[in-house]
């Protein structure tokens, strides 16, 4: 019999949501009114980041704000663009997520993302598709630090180790390796090769609960760790 994750853990922009072009545009828009520019490779730099080391970034490009603005500015800007334009879920992600709560496996959202800007998005998912949310301004340290992670399963009660984090960007996966958890990598905007995903799947389409079931039992034997 498969043995099956205690949790699967959410990364939120560009995992779950398509919401980094919004950052991007958001991002360019403001280093663009203080005279700098801002090219699509600069802005992959931040994919996946804290907002404060990206904020950081920002001001070495021109942006004479302070950190916390920064911050507050982009993700007023996302979330204006979020209700105007709407949530454009990654492809599977919203499917996957309604399969883990019908075969009764628990789900948090981990992100880098405000809580503000986190629970806008929740908040659009027609069923609880969350039993727990971690955000940017819950945790000391952001990803590529596992806290984040290990805060998320603190709060479900749960060994790490008993995981699956789900994740797009380098920094992200990172940070869910370093935790301890099941690491799977769905790219989007940048390549995850050579980072050290447990598994690598080009989408969330067309998967089910029964395939993460599947990658953690896989993962778990491989390790020969007992749960």
């Amino acid at each position: 019999m498969s043995r099956q994750p205690r949790a699967v853990l959410w990364d939120m922009d560009g995992t779950l949501v398509d919401t980094e072009p919004y950052w991007m545009t958001a991002e360019t828009r403001l280093v663009e009114s203080y005279g700098g520019a801002w090219t699509h490779e600069d802005a992959l730099q931040l994919v996946g980041k804290g907002l404060l080391d990206s904020a950081g970034i920002l001001q070495d490009a021109g942006v004479d704000m302070d950190p916390e603005a920064i911050v507050s500015h982009l993700t007023d800007a996302v979330q204006e663009a979020l209700r105007t334009q709407g949530v454009p879920f990654r492809p599977g992600a919203r499917e996957l997520l309604q399969d883990l709560k019908d075969a009764g496996i628990r789900t948090g959202l981990v992100t880098m993302s405000l809580r503000r800007m986190a629970l806008s998005v929740v908040d659009l998912i027609d069923f609880e598709a969350f039993d727990v949310v971690v955000a940017g301004d819950d945790v000391v340290n952001a990803k590529p630090h596992p806290e984040p992670y290990l805060h998320a399963a603190a709060l479900l009660g749960i060994d790490i180790a008993d995981a699956v984090v789900i994740e797009d960007s380098p920094t992200g996966l990172t940070a869910g390796i370093a935790s301890g958890a099941v690491a799977l990598g769905v790219p989007h905007i940048v390549s995850l090769d050579g980072v050290g995903a447990h598994e690598l799947w080009p989408t969330l389409a067309h998967r089910s609960a029964s395939d993460l079931v599947d990658l953690f039992d896989r993962q778990t034997s491989m390790t020969g760790t007992l749960r």
